[in-house]
C-alpha cells in the first residue's frame, strides 16, 4: 500500500481549512485546485508571482472548461494564496467571473408522479418520494436516520446540512406511511452494533456507512428514464419541482425559503420564473385590447359635474 506524502505546505493549508471548519467536500475540492495550480507551474505554490497568477487564470479560460468550475478551481488557490501564505498582493489578482442565469429543470405534477410510480424498487421510491415530498438534498436524503423521524410532530429534522444547518420539513401521513414501510422491509444487520436512534435508514455497502448519493442518482435516472422523461432532468430536478409546485398552490415564498433552507430569499424567489401554472394564469394586455371598453357606471341620484364650459342652471 502507497503512503502519499502530504507537503508541509499542504499540511499547514489542510490545519487552516480544519480550524475555519470547512467541509471535507470543500477541502478535498480546495485540494485538488491547487494541485492543478501547482502542476501548470511546475513548482510549489509558495513561489507563484503575479503574472504566474494571471497566466493560469488564461490557461483555464482557453481549456473550455465550466464557468463554475473555473470559479471554483480559484476559490481553492486563493484560500491558499490569502489564508496560508498570507500572500494579499496575489489574492487580489483573481477574479471570478458571473455565471450565466439560468431557470432550473422542472418536472410537472404527472411527470413527477410517473418517476415515482416507475421506481425499481420499495427503497428507491421512498428515497424518491423524500426528494419530492420534501425537498431534500441527495445528501440530505442518504443522511436521514430514526432519530431524525419525529412522526409526534409530523417533522423530518435536517442537522448539518449546507452552511452547517439545521431546519425541519414537513412529515405527510403518506411520506410516513411508505418510511414505516420501509424501515419493515430494511434488513436489520446493524441491530447489535448501532443504536437504534442512531441507525441509517439507507445504510450503505460500506459497514456503518450511509448509502452514497451516487447509488441515488442512479436510482433516480433509471426511474426517470422508465417514466420515458426526455428532458434533461437530474435528481436535483425533483427538489426544484417541491418548491416550484408549492408556489403554484399558492404557499408563501418565506414558508417555501425556510423549508428549503435558503439564506437569501433571491434563491427561492427564481422559482417563480419557472411556475408555468402561475404564469400561464397571467392575462396578457393583448388580450385586453380586443375586449370592449366599458362605459363608466352611473351612480343612481347623482348629477353629472360641470366642466369649463357648462353654463350654470338658470
Amino acid at each position: 500500500m502507497v503512503t502519499e506524502v502530504v507537503s508541509p505546505l499542504r499540511q499547514r493549508m489542510i490545519e487552516d481549512m480544519n480550524a475555519r471548519k470547512l467541509g471535507a467536500h470543500s477541502q478535498r475540492s480546495h485540494i485538488q485546485s491547487c494541485k492543478r495550480f501547482a502542476a501548470f507551474l511546475k513548482r510549489s505554490p509558495d513561489t507563484a508571482r503575479p503574472d504566474d497568477i494571471r497566466r493560469f487564470q488564461l490557461h483555464l479560460a482557453e481549456s473550455g472548461i465550466s464557468i463554475g468550475n473555473r470559479n471554483r478551481i480559484m476559490t481553492g488557490v486563493k484560500f491558499l494564496l490569502r489564508v496560508t501564505l498570507r500572500r494579499l498582493d496575489l489574492a487580489a489578482e483573481i477574479f471570478h467571473i458571473r455565471e450565466p442565469q439560468k431557470i432550473p429543470q422542472v418536472m410537472s405534477p404527472d411527470e413527477t408522479r410517473r418517476v415515482l410510480a416507475v421506481a425499481t424498487s420499495l427503497k428507491a421510491r421512498v428515497m424518491l418520494s423524500l426528494g419530492y415530498g420534501c425537498g431534500l438534498r441527495a445528501s440530505e436524503v442518504v443522511r436521514l436516520k430514526v432519530k431524525h423521524i419525529d412522526s409526534a410532530q409530523k417533522i423530518i429534522r435536517i442537522e448539518q446540512s449546507k452552511g452547517r444547518k439545521d431546519r425541519n420539513v414537513m412529515l405527510s401521513a403518506e411520506t410516513l406511511a411508505l418510511l414505516r414501510q420501509w424501515w419493515k422491509a430494511r434488513r436489520g444487520f446493524d441491530a447489535h452494533t448501532t443504536p437504534l436512534q442512531e441507525r441509517w435508514l439507507f445504510p450503505g455497502r460500506k459497514p456503518g456507512q450511509p448509502m452514497t448519493t451516487r447509488q441515488l442518482n442512479r436510482l433516480f435516472h433509471e426511474a426517470a428514464d422508465g417514466a420515458g422523461i426526455r428532458k434533461g432532468v437530474c435528481l436535483h430536478t425533483l427538489r426544484h419541482s417541491f418548491a416550484t409546485h408549492l408556489l403554484e398552490r399558492g404557499a408563501d415564498i418565506r414558508i417555501i425559503q425556510a423549508l428549503l433552507g435558503h439564506d437569501k430569499l433571491e434563491t427561492t424567489a427564481r422559482y417563480t420564473r419557472v411556475a408555468t401554472g402561475m404564469i400561464a394564469n397571467i392575462k396578457s394586455p393583448l388580450d385586453l385590447l380586443s375586449q370592449p371598453r366599458r362605459k363608466p357606471s352611473k351612480e343612481p341620484g347623482k348629477k353629472p359635474e360641470m366642466g369649463d364650459n357648462d353654463q350654470p342652471p338658470a
